[in-house]
């Protein structure tokens, strides 16, 4: 038994309580402050597909970043103060941070810190499907955390162990550190395999024109891709609804093709997804026609 609310038009499920968030951005001199809004209102949008309920926005002009803590003291401050005061339970960066600006911004604000590519991953790694999404995305946060074990010591299950297995005198990270590393080279390999099977599908596929759709995550390509197919892919009015390559043969004319949707693009997306998602990406490189989908209401001069 649960009940549902309405909180600014959003439905939640309160047997599961939302994660409060604050966001934060930096405005430097090569961005102008509507630029500095899109990006934040891009960020809550991420943060309300994870499940999370945004409460505030904080912004601070710098020429680059505070290299221990991303902004300066004095906004740090201003920031717990509104975490303590309204009880937030996670502060999301706009941009990546590095493994000291988080440890050191964690012991400041004492409550769960994300950026953008954290984000990002998490996202992803709900929305994951397909085996090919899950490795994807699996890979792609191994390496992401990395390097920064050393603020984040866990005591991540082992995938092989037992007795002469561990160096004298090796540390819980350097441990850690080695069976990451060993399941990140596992998960390329998978890739690779996977990338191998993908190559033979396309082959199969004769020579149907390939048309694919291009364009920003939650421009409605699943929704074109349903008119035109006359399919049911899913569909959500969330970011990266799907993360997996859908095609379908369309007859127009007694003129048949293949049509695929892809992942859809973002702003700063973290590197270590466009390297693992090369294959989905091929997908588009393959094709004979791109059909980049704009929505009207924004526009770039």
């Amino acid at each position: 038994m649960f009940k549902v609310i309405k909180d600014n038009k959003k439905f939640y499920d309160t047997s599961i309580k939302p994660e409060t968030a604050v966001l934060v951005a930096l405005n430097q001199p090569f961005e102008t402050d509507e630029l500095v809004q899109e990006h934040l209102e891009e960020l809550a949008f991420l943060v309300e597909t994870a499940g999370g309920i945004v409460k505030k926005q904080f912004t601070q002009k710098l020429s680059h970043p505070d290299k221990a803590t991303f902004v300066g003291k004095g906004k740090l401050e201003e920031i717990l103060e509104y975490v303590k005061s309204e009880e937030i339970d996670i502060v999301v960066f706009d941009d990546e941070l590095t493994p000291s600006q988080l440890r050191n911004i964690e012991r400041e604000l004492k409550v769960k810190i994300l950026d953008r590519s954290n984000l990002i991953l998490d996202i992803f790694a709900r929305r994951a499907k397909s085996a090919q999404a899950k490795t994807q995305v699996e890979l792609a946060q191994l390496q992401y955390l990395l390097p920064r074990l050393t603020r984040m010591w866990t005591h991540l299950e082992r995938q092989r162990g037992g007795i002469g297995m561990r160096g004298p005198g090796e540390s819980q990270i350097e441990s850690d550190r080695r069976m990451i590393l060993s399941k990140i080279s596992l998960l390329k390999e998978r890739l690779k395999n996977i990338d191998k099977q993908n190559e033979t599908q396309r082959k199969n596929r004769g020579q149907l024109i390939r048309v694919s759709l291009v364009g920003y995550t939650n421009v409605g390509k699943c929704t074109i891709m349903n008119m035109i197919s006359k399919s049911e892919v899913f569909a959500e009015n969330k970011l990266f609804a799907t993360l997996d390559t859908t095609v379908r043969k369309v007859v127009i004319d007694n003129l048949p093709f293949l049509l695929s949707d892809t992942v859809g693009f973002i702003r700063k997306l973290p590197q270590l997804l466009i390297v693992c998602f090369k294959s989905i990406l091929d997908e588009d490189r393959a094709s004979d026609i791109l059909i980049h989908e704009v929505e009207i209401s924004y526009s770039i001069i």
